[in-house]
């Protein structure tokens, strides 16, 4: 199973996800889960997560790594479930080449908590990447548990 969480740059939402999901399948010794993250937009390409993002992170023992990248049309091949942090991602998603929409879901609603979005917190202050963090850990527990192998 391979699984690709997305949001709009990369650098906030989708690698807290990546990264809460990584930690979840190394604690649980779960073979067969391949874990990866990217973005619709290409404005942070290259750079690392929102340092804000890291340390709120970090606090709860979670390591996020890695460098922003953006959606591939080759990715809709390469992962099994892709995951988008909000409608406008989802939306946008659905928009590109090459989707296979049956892939292509939102976090939350893969979450059982339907169609809510993962609120963004690039643009609030330090405690919403707090408030994401409780969102991403709770659902990718759930999730995890949907697509274990």
């Amino acid at each position: 199973m391979r699984i690709l969480f997305v949001c709009l740059g990369n650098i906030c939402r989708s690698p807290s996800a990546e990264a809460v999901m990584r930690g979840l399948i190394a604690s649980e010794g779960i073979e067969g889960v391949e874990i990866d993250s990217a973005g619709t937009g290409d404005w942070h390409v290259g750079n690392p997560a929102d340092p804000r993002a890291i340390a709120a992170a970090t606090e709860r023992g979670v390591e996020i790594n890695g460098r922003a990248r953006q959606v591939r049309p080759s990715d809709f091949g390469e992962y099994d479930l892709i995951l988008a942090m909000d409608r406008s991602n989802h939306a946008d998603l659905l928009a590109m080449e090459g989707v296979d929409p049956g892939k292509v879901r939102l976090f939350r609603e893969m979450a059982g908590e339907g169609e809510l979005d993962v609120p963004d917190p690039y643009y609030g202050g330090e405690g919403g990447f707090s408030d994401v963090l409780d969102i991403l850990e709770n659902g990718c527990a759930v999730i995890l548990e949907e697509v274990r192998p």
